[in-house]
């Protein structure tokens, strides 16, 4: 059996919690405070944690991992006993940090040994921890949690969902637990996470042990995208939260329709339990009540993806807003006293630029840019070490690039030139600027619709870049963000609330 909507009966609307390329969020709810993290891939800082009071407003508060393990998928969030613990998937092992406030510090990541992806923690009635692993398998761990003391256990085989439906593969993953009432509740993704527009989707089954046997829920799925004309495209990957006053929400990711370069998103949406104890999608009716929509009627907007809308370099520590794509080359890039000083490396590749999320269909960034030596400072739009375009100022001025051809410089006057980009809905151009007043734009236009998982693999999302590349040394002061306005919009949406479909 399987759900089919009542055209008659609005569900709860989907709501857009976190912009940008955050992907798998594992949430929790400590008192009053609400925490959450992400899939990192390969950037480092990685696993940044995030804080709210509301589910809308978040603020980055840490990061949890510091150093390079490999391409870091679906995490887990855990408080047990008044502790934190991150558990995640990278290099083909699971790893666990662990902290005794989400603020930090956290320790070094210790290897779990275990294979399997996407993690989910659950305290059997046993007394005994136990991890789910995609599969999905159950495997018991140490009283503390850092180790992992019996083999792996198939104990799920996921619901089916009908065989005539668009999905990319049946892919069971994303096991999360959630005990309520005598029963566990299993929250599990099934149907790939990107491919066609209706791939992915969220399953409910519970149990009275965390090993089964199962009963699946009949509201299956509790959330999929059903049509392409739908404003959020391959939604699933789900984990509930409740709220201090009794609501319940679902939390999961989905690429917004046509914009699959700014990878998949934290979306909301309420929850409600029905009397004989199952989970599904709430109603529009009242919804109107809860703490989400009171903080979205008091004006507060989704956090942008990059966290701050520009940076000045006062401190000598880079802020959260910043990542390396891969191994970090820390020593190259020394920020303070109002500048980023970064050293440049030869090769026309950039080894590891220091990476700025973007959260907006339409947007702009630009920064100054001073050259020293033989080095060209480069702004740029990065998806990975294959795709990748910009603009870049040298001692012989300044001129576009891409990651498979470069043009020709245009000379400049003075030692500092002022470069912007503009990501208008995929439709990319290049300007500069000699006195930061009167704007050139470079004869080069790109369209980069297809940077994307689809095109490239990676699951990855076109981020503003900084980099230098050649001998010598490149400066960058004054770096900006700003979404752009299009027509219709209200100017702090990005030019997003025009994509086709519905919300």
């Amino acid at each position: 059996m399987h759900r089919t909507a009542n055209a008659d009966i609005a569900e709860a609307p989907v709501v857009l919690a976190l912009k940008g390329n955050y992907a798998d969020p594992s949430i929790i709810r400590v008192g009053a405070d609400y925490y959450m993290t992400h899939t990192s891939y390969k950037h480092v800082p990685g696993l940044i944690v995030w804080h709210s009071r509301d589910l809308l407003r978040w603020t980055p508060i840490s990061a949890a991992l510091h150093e390079y393990v490999g391409d870091v998928w679906a995490p887990e969030l855990v408080c047990h006993e008044g502790k934190f613990y991150i558990y995640f998937p990278a290099a083909r092992t699971n790893w666990v940090v662990t902290a005794d406030s989400p603020h930090g510090p956290w320790s070094r990541p210790v290897d779990l040994k275990l294979k399997g992806i996407d993690p989910g923690h659950v305290a059997g009635p046993d007394g005994n921890r136990y991890l789910y692993v995609s599969g999905i398998d159950i495997v018991p761990l140490s009283d503390d949690g850092m180790s992992v003391v019996g083999p792996p256990r198939r104990v799920y085989e996921g619901w089916h969902y009908p065989a005539e439906w668009e999905v990319e593969a049946f892919g069971l993953e994303g096991p999360k637990a959630t005990y309520r009432n005598g029963y566990y509740y299993m929250t599990a993704a099934e149907g790939g996470t990107a491919g066609p527009p209706t791939s992915h989707m969220v399953v409910s089954s519970r149990s009275r042990t965390p090993w089964g046997p199962w009963e699946h829920s009949p509201y299956n799925p509790i959330v999929r995208t059903a049509s392409a004309s739908e404003r959020w495209w391959s939604r699933g990957h789900g984990t509930l939260a409740d709220t201090p006053h009794g609501d319940w929400y679902i939390a999961y990711h989905g690429y917004l329709n046509g914009f699959h370069t700014l990878g998949r998103q934290t979306l909301l949406q309420k929850v409600e339990w029905t009397a004989d104890g199952w989970y599904n999608i709430a109603s529009g009716t009242g919804a109107e009540r809860t703490e989400l929509a009171k903080a979205a009627a008091q004006g507060a907007e989704p956090q942008a993806g990059g966290h701050v809308a520009g940076d000045d370099w006062e401190d000598d520590r880079l802020g959260l807003h910043w990542q390396w794509y891969g191994e970090p080359r820390r020593e190259r890039f020394r920020p303070g006293g109002g500048e980023l000083r970064v050293d440049g490396a030869p090769g026309e590749s950039p080894p590891a630029p220091l990476l700025y999320m973007a959260g907006d269909c339409a947007y702009e960034a630009e920064v100054d840019v001073i050259v020293r030596g033989g080095a060209e400072g480069r702004l740029m739009l990065y998806y990975n070490e294959q795709a990748y375009l910009g603009i870049g100022v040298s001692a012989g001025g300044v001129r576009h690039f891409r990651s498979h051809k470069s043009y020709a410089s245009i000379p400049c006057r003075g030692d500092r030139v002022r470069v912007r980009i503009r990501n208008d809905r995929h439709i990319v151009s290049f300007h500069y600027s000699e006195d930061g007043v009167h704007w050139r734009k470079y004869d080069k236009t790109a369209d980069a619709s297809g940077f994307h998982h689809n095109t490239f693999g990676g699951f990855l999302s076109l981020r503003v870049g900084l980099d230098a590349a050649g001998e010598g040394t490149a400066v960058f002061r004054r770096f900006r963000y700003r979404p752009l306005e299009s027509p219709g919009d209200s100017g702090r949406s990005g030019g997003c609330e025009e994509t086709g479909g519905r919300a």
